[in-house]
C-alpha cells in the first residue's frame, strides 16, 4: 500500500479536508455564501453515510463584525440626537441638523460607488465616525441663526445674515477635516489598502455636510421658525443651564486672560504629560506600549504542533492525538464548535514532522471567555507534553486564512551561513535572558538526519555493479518505485515495491541489501560497495531580499507589547552582531515597522496642509499657529484615554490621532473667526476675545459632545472585532473631550499673546483703501505698518 503522508479529522473522526480560497479581490462573504450553495448541490448527491460539512469559515468574524459595527451606527446616531435635543429643547430645531445625517452619509455612499469601494468593516466605522461630524456644520450654522432671531431678527433675515456670517467658519473646518482625511486614504502599504476606503467615506460626508449646512439648513430654519421660537418647559430649562454655565465661563476667562503666559504655560504642561505617555522619558516611564495592530479574538484558535526533524507521520499522528484531546475539552465547556486536526503535509505547506490543531470558538456572545483566555489555558495544558513543541496561538487580525506566524520575527543577513549561524547564536543567547519573549525560535538548525551513501566507484566496477544499479536499489527497497499498475472493478492501482518497514528502519539494514552484479549475475551485499556517513544538516537554505538570511522568531508573553520586543531585540544585535550584518523584520514584525513611518508622516503631513490651508484661508500665519494649538492638548486627551482604558498605540489608535488634528481644529476656528469678526467691528481687542468664546460656547460644546456621544459606542464596543474599535473610540472620545475642555481657556489665552496686532484680511483690505484717500504722509507711514 502507498504510505499516507497527511492527518486529517475532524471531532475525532477521519475525513478528507477541502479548501477554499478566495481571490484577493472577491468579497469574502460572497465566497462564503456561494460556497454554502454549491454544499447544498453537492450533498444531494452524497451517500447516507458520508457526511460534508463546513469545518472552517473565516468570513464569521467579518460578518459577526460588521453587525456590531451596524449596531454602534444606530447607538451612535441616537446618542447624537439626543445631544441635539439636551441643548436645543425642542424637536423642532433637533430635526434639522438630524437632516443632515441620512443625507450626508447617502452621499457618501454614492461617491463610494464611484469609486468603486464596497460597505465594508471600515467603511462602516467610518459612517459612525461620520455621524458625529456630519451634524457639527449644521449645529454651528443652525445654533448662530437661532441666536439672532432669539435677539429680535426676522426668520428669513436671520437665516440668509446667520449663514453669511458663520459660512466662513463652516468652509475653514470642512477643509480642514478633508485635509486631515485624504492623507489617510493615500498611505502606501497595507495601511494604505486597509483605510483608504475609510478616509474617503468620512472626507466626502464632511465635504456635503457642509453644503447641507450652508443650504438645507438655512431654508429650514426660515420655514420653520416662521413664526419664531416656541420653547418649551424642557427648552427654557437648558436655556437657563446653559446661560449659567456661559456665564461663569465668562467670568473665568476674563481673569484667565490677563495671565495668558500662564495659560501658555499649562499647555506647554500637557504636551509634557504627551510626551511622558509616549514614552519620551524613558527612566521614569516607559510608555504606553505599542504593537501593529489590537490581537482580536476572531472566533479561532490554533495549536501548532512541530515534532522533531525526521520523525515519521507515525509519530506525529500520535502526539497531534495527545494535543487534539485537550482540545476536545473546549468543546465540553461549550467554548468550541468542533475541534480540527490536520498533520503532514495535509495543506499549509506542512511536512511529516509539523501538524496543527483549529479551533473554531462558539458565538462570541454565548461563551464567557476570550479568545486569549482560552489561549493562555491551551497553553499550560499543553506545554507538558513530550517530546513535540506545541505553541497555541490566534491567528493574525488582517488574515483570512489559518496561516499564522509568531509576531516576532528579525531577519539577519550576512555572507554565509556559518557566519549567521554564529551570529544567530549569540542573539538567541541573549534573547532568552527575557522571559517575556516565548517560544523562541529560528529557521535555521542542523537537526534534519540525513545519511550519505558514498559508493566505491573502483570496487564496484571491479565486481561489475554499476552506480544506476545502487542507485536504483536504493530507491527501490529504502523509499518506493511504481513499476507497474493493474485494473480491478473499473479501478486502476499502482503496483508498488519497497522494502517492509522493520527492514529500513536503521542505518544497519543497509548491511541486508543485495545489488546484483551486471558482469557475473550474483547477488552482492551492498555494505561491500558503499561506506554509510550519518550526518545532521539544515532542512532548507532561506534568503531574504537576496540575502543569505536566518530568521529569529518569538512569541510574546501577556502585557508585553510588540514594539517592547522589538526595540529588546535590536539591542541585543547592536550590542552583540558587526555592523556588516544586515537587519530586517518579516511578517508582522515587518508590518508594524513600516506602518510607525506612514502613520508618523502622515501625521505630519495632515498638519502641514491643515496649517496651509488656514493660512490660505485666514491670510496670515498668527491665526492658524493659534489654532494649531489644539492639536497636541488633543493628543495629550488621546494618550490619556488609552492609558485610561489599557489600550495600545496601533494602527487603529494612531489613524485617530491623525483625525485629532481636524477634529481639535474645528473649535478654535469657531472662536479664532468669530473674534476676527467682532473685531473688524471696530470692539474693543479683549472684550472681542471673551464675546466671541462666550458666544461660541454653545456650538463648541455641541459639536464637541456629538463627536465624542458618536464615538461612545466604539470605545465601549463589545463582539467581533471590538478590540480595533475601542482603540480608535478612546482616541477620539478622549482625545476631542481634554481638547474641547482646554481649548476654551487655550486658544483665547494664545490669541491674547500672538494675535493682538493681526487684523483679517477684510478689515486689512477696507483700512488700507480708507486711509490711501487721505494722502497724508501719516496716512503713508500706517499703511506701511500694516
Amino acid at each position: 500500500a502507498e504510505d499516507f503522508r497527511n492527518l486529517s479529522r475532524t471531532n475525532g473522526q477521519s475525513g478528507i479536508g477541502i479548501g477554499v480560497v478566495a481571490n484577493s479581490t472577491a468579497n469574502i462573504l460572497d465566497v462564503s455564501k456561494g460556497v454554502r450553495a454549491e454544499l447544498e448541490n453537492i450533498k444531494a448527491g452524497l451517500p447516507d453515510d458520508i457526511k460534508m460539512e463546513v469545518n472552517v469559515d473565516w468570513s464569521v468574524f467579518v460578518a459577526e463584525s460588521m453587525k456590531e459595527v451596524v449596531f454602534a451606527l444606530i447607538v451612535a446616531m441616537v446618542l447624537v440626537l439626543v445631544v441635539i435635543y439636551a441643548f436645543l429643547g425642542t424637536v423642532r430645531a433637533t430635526l434639522i441638523p438630524a437632516v443632515a445625517i441620512p443625507v450626508s452619509l447617502i452621499s457618501a455612499c454614492i461617491v463610494m460607488a464611484i469609486f468603486g469601494y464596497s460597505i465594508n468593516t471600515l467603511t462602516l466605522l467610518g459612517a459612525v465616525l461620520a455621524i458625529g461630524l456630519v451634524v457639527d456644520d449644521a449645529i454651528v450654522v443652525l445654533e448662530n441663526i437661532v441666536r439672532r432671531i432669539e435677539h429680535g431678527e426676522a426668520p428669513l433675515l436671520a437665516a440668509v445674515d446667520g449663514s453669511k456670517e458663520i459660512g466662513f467658519a463652516v468652509i475653514a473646518t470642512t477643509l480642514v477635516l478633508v485635509a486631515v482625511f485624504l492623507p489617510i486614504s493615500y498611505m502606501q502599504g497595507n495601511l494604505g489598502r486597509l483605510f483608504g476606503e475609510f478616509g474617503i467615506t468620512i472626507a466626502a460626508a464632511v465635504a456635503f455636510s457642509a453644503f447641507i449646512a450652508l443650504t438645507i439648513v438655512p431654508m429650514m430654519c426660515s420655514k420653520l421658525f416662521a413664526n419664531g421660537i416656541v420653547r418649551g418647559r424642557v427648552a427654557n430649562a437648558v436655556d437657563t443651564a446653559f446661560r449659567w454655565i456661559a456665564s461663569h465661563y465668562e467670568r473665568i476667562l476674563r481673569s484667565v486672560i490677563k495671565r495668558p503666559t500662564a495659560v501658555a504655560g499649562v499647555a506647554a504642561i500637557s504636551i509634557l504629560v504627551a510626551v511622558f505617555l509616549y514614552g519620551g522619558f524613558p527612566f521614569l516611564y516607559k510608555g504606553i506600549a505599542a504593537e501593529y495592530v489590537p490581537q482580536e479574538d476572531r472566533g479561532m484558535v490554533q495549536i501548532m504542533v512541530t515534532a522533531p526533524e525526521g520523525s515519521s507521520i507515525q509519530y506525529l499522528a500520535g502526539q497531534l492525538a495527545k494535543v487534539e484531546a485537550i482540545a476536545m475539552e473546549e468543546m465540553k465547556n461549550g467554548n468550541a464548535l468542533r475541534v480540527l486536526m490536520r498533520g503532514g503535509s495535509s495543506g499549509f505547506g506542512g511536512d511529516a514532522s509539523t501538524g496543527r490543531v483549529i479551533i473554531p470558538l462558539a458565538d462570541w456572545s454565548s461563551r464567557k471567555e476570550s479568545a486569549q483566555q482560552i489561549v493562555q489555558r491551551l497553553r499550560l495544558k499543553t506545554q507538558s507534553i513530550p517530546g513535540v513543541r506545541v505553541i497555541p496561538v490566534l491567528p493574525g487580525s488582517f488574515q483570512r486564512g489559518p496561516g499564522s506566524g509568531p509576531p516576532v520575527r528579525v531577519v539577519i543577513g550576512g555572507p554565509s551561513y556559518d557566519v549567521l549561524q554564529k551570529w544567530r547564536d549569540k542573539v538567541l543567547a541573549r534573547a532568552a535572558e527575557n522571559r517575556r519573549l516565548t517560544n523562541l525560535d529560528s529557521d535555521y538548525y542542523e537537526r534534519k538526519p540525513q545519511i550519505n551513501v558514498m559508493v566505491d566507484r573502483d570496487r564496484a566496477a571491479d565486481l561489475g555493479v554499476s552506480l544506476t544499479a545502487v542507485g536504483r536499489t536504493l530507491e527501490t527497497m529504502i523509499g518506493s518505485r511504481v513499476v507497474t499498475t493493474y485494473q480491478e472493478a473499473g479501478e486502476e492501482y499502482n503496483v508498488i515495491l519497497q522494502a517492509r518497514d522493520t527492514d529500513r528502519a536503521t542505518p544497519s539494514d543497509l548491511n541486508n541489501i543485495y545489488v546484483r552484479s551486471d558482469r557475473s549475475g550474483e547477488l552482492i551485499p551492498l555494505s561491500n560497495l558503499v561506506r554509510v556517513e550519518e550526518t545532521a544538516g539544515p532542512s532548507e537554505l532561506k534568503r531574504f531580499d537576496r540575502l543569505r538570511a536566518i530568521t529569529i522568531s518569538a512569541g510574546l508573553s501577556k502585557g508585553y507589547s510588540l514594539g517592547e520586543a522589538l526595540n529588546y531585540m535590536d539591542q541585543i544585535i547592536h550590542e552583540e552582531l558587526p555592523p556588516e550584518a544586515q537587519i530586517r523584520y518579516d511578517g508582522e514584525s515587518r508590518e508594524f515597522r513600516q506602518s510607525q513611518g506612514a502613520l508618523y508622516l502622515t501625521f505630519l503631513l495632515a498638519l502641514i496642509i491643515v496649517f496651509l490651508v488656514l493660512a490660505a484661508q485666514f491670510e496670515s500665519f498668527r491665526h492658524p499657529a493659534v489654532i494649531i494649538m489644539t492639536v497636541p492638548l488633543a493628543v495629550t486627551g488621546a494618550l490619556i484615554g488609552l492609558w485610561i482604558t489599557g489600550s495600545t498605540i496601533n494602527a487603529f489608535s494612531q489613524i485617530g490621532v491623525v483625525m485629532l488634528i481636524g477634529l481639535a481644529a474645528k473649535n478654535g476656528i469657531l472662536i479664532v473667526e468669530f473674534t476676527n469678526q467682532l473685531r473688524d467691528r471696530g470692539e474693543e481687542f479683549l472684550e472681542a476675545v471673551v464675546r466671541a468664546s462666550t458666544i461660541r460656547l454653545r456650538p463648541v460644546l455641541m459639536t464637541s459632545l456629538c463627536t465624542v456621544f458618536g464615538a461612545l459606542p466604539l470605545l465601549l464596543a463589545s463582539g467581533a472585532g471590538a478590540e480595533s474599535r475601542r482603540s480608535i473610540g478612546a482616541v477620539v472620545v478622549y482625545g476631542v473631550t481634554f481638547s474641547m475642555l482646554l481649548t476654551l481657556i487655550v486658544v483665547p489665552a494664545v490669541y491674547v499673546l500672538i494675535a493682538k496686532n493681526s487684523h483679517s484680511p477684510e478689515y486689512v483690505a477696507h483700512l488700507i483703501d480708507s486711509l490711501r484717500g487721505k494722502k497724508t504722509a501719516a496716512a503713508a507711514r500706517e499703511i506701511e505698518e500694516i
